[in-house]
């Protein structure tokens, strides 16, 4: 008799805890589903702002002006009227440009990000007032930006299309610009100075440049 009350009392208590279980784990579920339904939601909000933020964007693009060089997309100019601060006309603007980064593989068929850049910066102080006889731009490329100044035989060997950067360069060079590349990297990256574009400079190390056209007073914009 004993035996068989310990037994219903065991199967009740089984009954029990399979219940309980069940209500435990349908709770889990529950929390769950409504965890994942909520992250949906946020991911969509976030998706759907990022796309309102580009369109945004995209419709600013179509407002810029290039008044000196037409670089990328994002190397133009907003207008912007009744100015209240005018930067010195009669000055001359000793800009020295520091180039490191390539462009990702996925942005190899587009203008170097730092090329574009330099072209934005100018096209500021065009727009600003400042004569083009002002500027006095250098630039020193060294890392793996090094790529963006390969003749179109070198970069074809290593991203199977043409450079897309020689239209830009060839642009800022007749502006006056000054390129130089970096001794040191040149051999790191194993880069002849025979793959470059025609009127690149060769220095031992961008570090010198660096120093030596600030203590000439140049304003060092890195990139």
């Amino acid at each position: 008799m004993k035996k068989q009350i310990l037994l219903l009392l065991l199967f009740v208590f089984t009954i029990h805890l399979v219940k309980a279980q069940t209500i435990l784990s349908d709770s889990l579920r529950l929390k769950k589903d409504s965890t994942l339904k909520a992250m949906i939601h946020q991911d969509s909000q976030k998706v759907e702002k990022q796309f309102e933020e580009r369109a945004r964007r995209e419709k600013i693009t179509k407002s810029f002006e290039y008044p000196l060089i037409k670089g990328g997309k994002y190397s133009g100019v907003l207008p912007v009227k009744n100015l209240t601060e005018i930067p010195d006309p009669n000055m001359d603007y000793k800009l020295l440009f520091e180039i490191t980064k390539n462009n990702p593989d996925s942005l190899m068929k587009m203008n170097n990000g730092g090329l574009d850049e330099v072209a934005r910066v100018l096209n500021l102080h065009y727009a600003s007032g400042i004569p083009q006889k002002r500027l006095i731009p250098v630039i020193v490329v060294h890392g793996g930006a090094l790529n963006a100044l390969l003749k179109n035989e070198a970069y074809q060997k290593k991203y199977k299309i043409d450079n897309p950067n020689t239209q830009i360069i060839n642009d800022l060079q007749k502006l006056g610009t000054k390129f130089i590349v970096c001794g040191q990297a040149m051999q790191f990256l194993n880069i002849d100075t025979a793959d470059l574009l025609p009127g690149i400079k060769l220095s031992l190390t961008a570090q010198t440049v660096i120093t030596n056209y600030q203590l000439k007073g140049y304003v060092l914009l890195s990139e």
